[in-house]
């Protein structure tokens, strides 16, 4: 089964994931803590998977409490109650060098559509949204801009709910099977607003009914069964501070400005 496939099957993957053997074939050395390239192996099933053990995490002044692979299968969870599978299977489990995160490894689509791209300053051309304006030297600017997709929208709404500090350009992942996939949710979840991403074309307009509809069932959620799982990784102040997220998403009923105390762009942006 294609990594892709078997990313819509969670069921499968999770199993994979939880039980399996880990092998770990190499660090992936643009990471800024450990983390390792792997095969799992299960039965008669195989798969690439990233293992991110906790051994291997650097303390974050601004995240002093718990670990970036709780928040990453917090993140998880939270991404499979949407309905919107945005976040590839995730699982916390003991690996070679003690406990860490484990996520299936979903290749890009060499042959996707861009995600990002630079464009004229004066405007975005149709069918894309502008970012912010970028140098691009000799004293020259051009427009980032993102597509007005709605599988990145989808995306652009669960990181106004995680408070997602990191959402840059490479950790949007274009599959092979039409998905566009977000990783890397180490920096999540911070009690106080620290929204920094790319995804900002939507900012001040109106969430679509379909996210109002997902909010309000995470809403419900969270004051039940998902709170209960997030409650291992998180801070009773983190996961308060995530209900407040949600329930002021409800309330505006518009997808967030960037804040005007915290740089809204990650860096690097890609």
């Amino acid at each position: 089964m294609a990594a892709a496939a078997l990313a819509a099957d969670p069921s499968t993957a999770l199993r994979l994931l939880r039980e399996g053997t880990l092998t770990v074939h190499g660090r992936l050395t643009d990471a800024s803590n450990a983390a390792l390239y792997c095969t799992v192996a299960l039965d008669d099933r195989t798969a690439q998977a990233v293992y991110k053990p906790v051994a291997g995490e650097r303390p974050l002044w601004d995240f002093p409490d718990g670990t970036l692979a709780g928040r990453e299968i917090a993140a998880y969870e939270v991404s499979a109650a949407t309905g919107w599978a945005l976040i590839p299977p995730t699982v916390l489990r003991e690996g070679p060098h003690g406990p860490g995160m484990v996520q299936l490894w979903v290749e890009p689509d060499p042959d996707a559509e861009p995600l990002l791209a630079l464009q004229d300053p004066r405007g975005a051309e149709a069918g894309w949204l502008p970012i912010v304006r970028a140098e691009v030297g000799g004293g020259r600017t051009a427009l980032l801009v993102h597509p007005d997709d709605e599988r990145l929208r989808r995306l652009a709404v669960l990181d106004a709910v995680l408070n997602n500090a990191d959402r840059k350009g490479g950790h949007l992942i274009p599959a092979a099977d039409g998905r566009i996939y977000g990783i890397d949710h180490g920096v999540t979840f911070n009690t106080e607003g620290k929204l920094r991403t790319l995804l900002w074309g939507w900012a001040g307009q109106p969430l679509p009914a379909e996210s109002a509809e997902v909010l309000a069932g995470l809403a419900e959620e969270l004051d039940g069964a998902l709170g209960a799982r997030l409650a291992p990784h998180l801070t009773v102040a983190e996961l308060d501070a995530t209900r407040a997220r949600v329930a002021a998403l409800r309330v505006t009923g518009a997808h967030p400005l960037p804040s005007e105390d915290w740089p809204s762009i990650p860096w690097p942006p890609i």
